[in-house]
């Protein structure tokens, strides 16, 4: 069975406030992007990395990520304009002989190796899934003059985090047909959805937080100093 990975790193820090792409931030002297690629590279199951980043990024990704920390199992391919566009551009690099793909946020640098083998583990039975964590808090349907509509059973609510693994020719299928029907999604599952297929969630972590705002850098430095997602100092 041959597994790749595409690792979605387009990001540009907007929300950040930051001059440069928020995977290059670093955490503890290293970049957020180091992290989460070196948990891939190290696995015996991933064969190929597809990285995939924004134009402007291409060179230094190759200087200060790949070269530098001789990564061996890394492609880089340009984004799109949206990650949907991004990811699609990257799972038409990978090997037609893939049988499963994991699908990865590149700003996602806690994510256990445990949790990758696991999103494996279930794509080669179920075909499609997403790792995902059940909300804490109480969740509102907002409407009108930010009214209250309703209040969804918090039993049933569950947050979507990244890794997401298919069965390569399922979401080929999935992202053609997004493609040609012009929709868009927030996550690579949706996709699957809406095609009328079932995906199975399992469990993720609540450390695997997605870094995409300063303070998140503050939870990053201090998971990073605990040894959460595979970490030792």
């Amino acid at each position: 069975m041959e597994v790749n990975a595409v690792i979605a790193a387009g990001g540009q820090g907007k929300r950040m406030n930051s001059s440069i792409s928020k995977q290059f931030l670093t955490i503890h002297g290293h970049p957020i992007l180091y992290y989460t690629l070196n948990k891939f590279e190290k696995m015996s199951t991933i064969k190929t990395i597809v990285l995939v980043t924004g134009s402007d990024d291409m060179d230094y990704t190759q200087e200060e990520i790949i070269k530098r920390y001789k990564f061996k199992k890394i492609k880089m391919v340009e984004g799109g304009k949206e990650r949907q566009d991004s990811v699609y551009n990257g799972l038409r690099k990978l090997s037609p002989q893939t049988d499963i793909v994991v699908i990865h946020d590149g700003v996602r640098p806690f994510v256990s190796i445990k949790l990758i083998e696991n999103s494996i583990a279930a794509a080669a039975k179920f075909k499609a899934v997403g790792v995902a964590v059940p909300v804490k808090d109480t969740i509102k349907v907002v409407g009108n003059g930010n009214i209250i509509k309703t209040t969804p059973k918090r039993e049933n609510l569950w947050a979507m985090q990244t890794p997401q693994s298919f069965n390569y020719d399922l979401i080929m299928d999935a992202y053609e047909k997004a493609l040609c029907d012009g929709f868009y999604g927030t996550d690579d599952t949706v996709l699957v959805e809406r095609m009328g297929l079932p995906v199975k969630v399992i469990e993720g972590a609540y450390e695997n937080i997605k870094i995409t705002t300063p303070e998140d850098i503050i939870f990053a430095e201090t998971f990073v100093a605990l040894g959460y997602g595979d970490f030792r100092r």
